[in-house]
């Protein structure tokens, strides 16, 4: 049985831990009260009935020809030229030997990279068969519709507890999990069901009943049932699981579900969930998983409030809870520059067009932040399509059916010149508001307890023209080795690879009581005291402050006081040509480029890393360099400055 770490998406209990249910009480229930509860949801459902709550989620079906003419054709013709090119080839094989590596030899992409490409072709299917009314086209996402009901699973096999609970190493039929993916499973039918639903009443009568099937076989009832779920926060924490999970089942429901009392019950559960979810927030909205994981949670809460204040025609409305609209910031506060973004935990460097940026854009356009709505529209690209299959049917009928986001041109980004977030102590400035121009740095304490943790704490970034020079290398490609008790020998998510000093050589620890202390919150900087992030003796100590002396350059000491002799070394990771000249090292890329030299003149060794991850070449490129500065005395102070080289 695979071990797993505190980071991991444990699928079953540990042994000796009660699962119970107890009534949660967070902030959503602070601003609805008993108008979240079944109860209260039966009664505002009973006089509606389903089809009024369908029609509210505004997804128009096939039938509606005015709405789907007035969609976006640079979108459907981009979902149209794909599904053309794959539509006669093999669909996608999710074969059982593939399934089984996950166990065998920890490679899971294999598996979920057929499953995905299955999922993006019927995405196209369904929306290519409802932009043309072809019949040709529904059977075309028939096929990929009954192929999704006919999988033995809709859980990811590093996911599905089958394995934890019985030892498999395919899934248990008698026992259905559900996670991530069996959500998105759902949701997609469900969109695709609604969309075509009526054609396919008329063409391939019996699909729709296979579909309900195996949404309540395989989600609905093990949902309503099972409390071990532990993303439902009943005997764990919570992360972007939650509202992941829940937004998908919510939307299914409403859709597949015709019983409104029934449906009550579904949202209440759910809502009671994301109340624990929303709870975990920090005041600040800062995310400690980054801001790429911002997309697949608090993006996703915001999704599933959406529906929720739709079909409840504003009764429920999250609008109002401060929270909610700290943490729609949280990713806007973090832009470096274009696509490049802070990027710690598990977080990626870069976040491009792909993501679905009509959902902020909403949400600001709803809360009046006009900075967010600025940032959002950056992601609206003209001439380029609203959305993309690859983030789910769902997401691409949002997109597609809101015609703001349709007409709205990209602004300027805000890029504040002065972030901090003390949830997880993390800070960001830059000199001039608005403007990549000059050095922009981001420092980090926090602990290496954190969701999709790497053992950063006291790193920092620091990027020129927006274009990170000294990094944080971020996500590999995840295999079982990165959910597991083994998950810090993987070099990207080591502190000896971070921006970040190694006390007589040591790695930082694992687990809360390895964390930073705020010493201080100057205006230009930050100042920790690392002691306690590392396994040193009491009365050894490290602090570090980073300063952003001005647009062309910035300062980090380090001062130590450490018992015995062994040398200490401070890491720099450097992305880009890197030039060692004795003391001074040039680092360039992107036409951009930085001097890193230090007060005291150590001259650093250089350790080449050839990449071979293809998300880390993705972020990167070719190679990544450590730059290490040997520290001989057991007490002393080092002065790293940073410089911008302009061209």
């Amino acid at each position: 049985m695979l071990e797993r770490s505190r980071v991991s998406d444990h699928a079953t209990p540990p042994t000796g831990v009660e699962v119970e249910h107890h009534e949660f009480r967070g902030p959503l229930f602070a601003q609805w009260g008993e108008g979240m509860r079944g109860p209260a949801l039966a009664d505002a459902f009973r006089g509606v009935g389903v089809a009024e709550l369908r029609r509210r989620l505004g997804i128009p079906t096939a039938a509606d020809r005015a709405a789907w003419t007035a969609m976006d054709s640079v979108t459907l013709d981009a979902v149209a030229e794909q599904a053309r090119a794959e539509r006669g080839q093999p669909w996608p094989q999710a074969l059982a030997s593939v399934f089984a590596r996950y166990v065998r030899d920890g490679d899971r992409r294999q598996y979920e990279k057929a499953l995905d490409d299955r999922m993006y072709r019927l995405t196209r299917a369904v929306v290519t068969a409802a932009a043309t009314d072809d019949p040709a086209w529904l059977d075309e996402a028939a096929d990929g519709a009954v192929l999704m009901c006919e999988l033995s699973t809709w859980s990811l096999p590093a996911h599905d507890d089958a394995h934890a609970r019985r030892g498999f190493v395919i899934s248990d039929a008698s026992s259905p999990y559900v996670d991530l993916w069996a959500g998105e499973v759902l949701a997609q039918l469900a969109v695709a069901d609604h969309v075509l639903g009526e054609r396919w009443d008329a063409t391939w009568p019996g699909i729709r009943e296979r579909i309900r099937h195996e949404a309540e076989q395989r989600v609905f009832t093990p949902f309503e049932t099972r409390d071990d779920l532990w993303w439902l926060g009943y005997w764990r924490e919570v992360n972007n699981w939650n509202p992941w999970i829940l937004g998908n089942i919510v939307l299914a429901a409403v859709l597949l579900v015709d019983d409104t009392e029934r449906l009550a019950r579904i949202l209440d559960r759910a809502l009671e969930a994301l109340d624990r979810y929303v709870a975990t927030l920090p005041a600040d909205g800062a995310i400690d998983e980054g801001v790429s994981y911002w997309w697949q949670g608090a993006a996703r809460m915001l999704e599933f409030l959406d529906v929720v204040v739709r079909i409840t025609d504003g009764a429920l409305d999250a609008a109002g809870i401060p929270v909610i609209a700290e943490s729609l910031r949280f990713p806007m506060r973090m832009q470096l520059g274009g696509d490049w973004y802070v990027n710690v935990a598990d977080g990626r460097a870069r976040i491009g067009a792909r993501e679905p940026w009509h959902v902020p854009f909403r949400w600001g356009s709803l809360l009046g932040d006009e900075q967010v709505v600025s940032w959002a529209s950056g992601g609206r690209r003209p001439g380029e399509p609203v959305a993309h299959a690859d983030r789910g049917l769902p997401r691409l009928m949002r997109a597609l059916s809101d015609t703001a986001w349709r007409d709205t041109a990209p602004s300027a980004p805000p890029l504040p010149t002065r972030v901090w977030l003390p949830s997880v102590q993390v800070l960001l400035c830059r000199t001039e508001e608005g403007s990549t121009a000059g050095l922009t740095l981001a420092a980090k304490g926090g602990t290496n307890d954190e969701n999709h943790n790497h053992k950063d704490v006291g790193s920092f970034i620091l990027a020129s023209g927006g274009r990170p020079l000294l990094v944080d290398i971020g996500k590999p490609t995840y295999t079982a080795q990165t959910f597991s008790a083994q998950r810090y020998g993987i070099r990207a998510m080591q502190s000896g690879w971070h921006n970040a000093p190694a006390p007589r050589g040591l790695e930082q620890g694992e687990g809360p009581a390895f964390a930073a202390t705020v010493l201080g919150v100057p205006e230009d900087g930050l100042e920790l005291d690392l002691s306690r992030a590392y396994p040193v003796a009491n009365g050894e100590a490290w602090t570090r402050a980073f300063r952003l002396v001005s647009a062309q350059r910035a300062e980090i000491v380090d001062t130590w006081r450490l018992d015995g002799t062994a040398a200490s070394d401070v890491h720099l990771i450097a992305a880009g040509s890197v030039e060692v000249r004795g003391a001074e090292v040039v680092v360039t890329a992107d036409g951009r480029s930085i001097r890193v030299t230090t007060a005291e003149g150590v001259e650093p060794t250089a350790e080449v890393w050839e990449l071979d991850d293809p998300e880390l070449i993705d972020a990167w490129g070719a190679k990544l360099t450590r730059l290490t500065y040997r520290l001989e005395a057991s007490a002393g102070s080092l002065t790293t400055i940073v410089e911008e080289v302009r061209p």
